[in-house]
């Protein structure tokens, strides 16, 4: 009988545990590796095609950005969301209570931010166990991962980072300066940064082939290791932030949330000290979500006369053709010119186009053909 992707990613995760890594046998495990990235991208998009159909999984994406809590059972996550939120989770005092996903919307600084509360994570949830496959498509289509846990067990954190990356999510990482331009013929052309050993340019080569890619340039604008290029080729990998949540801090002296804020700082974790049950810090759990989400407030209008409205809420580095989308689809395409009036110009009412760069708190009037 055929191996499936499970059993063959198994084997050969088997064979890189079995096998010492040094410099002699670091280019094998590289195109290991790369094979296991393969077969997770295959695998990826054949759960894309069944996720979904199962209860309280499909969950349409509201607002002004998605936001995913993730975390082992009983952290309090329930707890959390309706604190955050009129959502009503239940909350119980066993694991598992949450069964599905449940929305909710944090309204916060003129932002509709959608909360989602998913089944706790658990170890083996890359590989399906717990519902793990369901839990783990629902992050991957994330802004921002809360991770949650309890002031007690924030070891267990690194066991949901590790499941994550499994799952081809990297958490606070981001994309490497990689761009691919595919060739009719003339091999691969690794046009890498100065410094690159020749034996590393060679391990690169070798991952193209092993993703079919046989005539490219492959143009690094960093200093790129062999995983990253592999990471880039897969085409399954997202990179989104995270916060860690610390809940639970009226269950833990104040020695204790020392020694607690001590590893944290440690492992370079962006983190909030909260308790959901008596609401201690959640006010300031809002504000670095909002932060984290790196969200600006513009102000728009269409025609001279009218008074500017509510705050519009985009990503931060958005440009005017960014703003037209978000009013109507069909803007951008009757777009003539917008006056900018704040910190992104250096006038008032300045004539900017559609690549114009916006600010915190820009008021933009959008003119058009017709």
């Amino acid at each position: 009988m055929a191996e499936t992707i499970a059993e063959k990613i198994k084997r050969i995760e088997d064979e890189i545990r079995n096998t010492q890594f040094n410099k002699a046998t670091e280019h094998h495990i590289s195109l290991l590796k790369a094979k296991i990235a393969r077969f997770k991208r295959l695998a990826i998009a054949r759960a894309a095609k069944s996720v979904g159909g199962g209860k309280g999984f499909s969950v349409r994406k509201e607002g002004d950005a998605t936001v995913v809590m993730a975390g082992f059972p009983s952290v309090g996550k329930s707890t959390i969301l309706n604190k955050l939120t009129s959502a009503k989770s239940e909350i119980a005092e066993y694991e598992f209570t949450t069964l599905e996903t449940i929305p909710g919307m944090l309204h916060h600084g003129g932002a509709a931010i959608q909360l989602l509360d998913i089944p706790g994570l658990i170890s083996g949830a890359a590989e399906g166990r717990g519902r793990g496959r369901e839990v783990i498509s629902v992050v991957r289509a994330s802004d921002l991962i809360l991770i949650i846990c309890d002031a007690q067990n924030i070891e267990k954190i690194q066991v949901i980072l590790d499941e994550l990356e499994k799952a081809s999510i990297r958490v606070d990482k981001r994309p490497p300066l990689i761009k691919v331009e595919k060739k009719v013929s003339g091999g691969i052309t690794i046009h890498a940064r100065r410094g690159t050993s020749a034996e590393t340019i060679r391990e690169f080569e070798d991952i193209c082939k092993e993703f079919g890619l046989l005539s490219a340039d492959i143009i690094m604008g960093e200093h790129v290791t062999p995983d990253q290029l592999i990471d880039h080729l897969s085409g399954s990998c997202v990179y989104i932030p995270s916060i860690t949540v610390v809940n639970k801090i009226d269950k833990r002296s104040k020695k204790e949330l020392e020694e607690t804020e001590k590893k944290l700082k440690h492992f370079g974790r962006d983190y909030v000290f909260i308790s959901a049950e008596d609401g201690t810090n959640i006010n300031g759990l809002k504000d670095r979500i909002f932060k984290k989400l790196n969200l600006i407030r513009v102000y728009t209008k269409r025609k001279e006369g009218k008074e500017f409205g509510e705050p519009m809420i985009i990503r931060n580095g958005s440009v005017i053709a960014d703003v037209c989308v978000k009013i109507h689809k069909d803007l951008k395409k009757n777009f003539k010119y917008a006056l900018v009036t704040g910190s992104s110009v250096k006038f008032q009412s300045q004539r900017v186009g559609l690549d114009h760069k916006v600010a915190e708190g820009d008021r933009i009037v959008i003119i058009t053909e017709h």
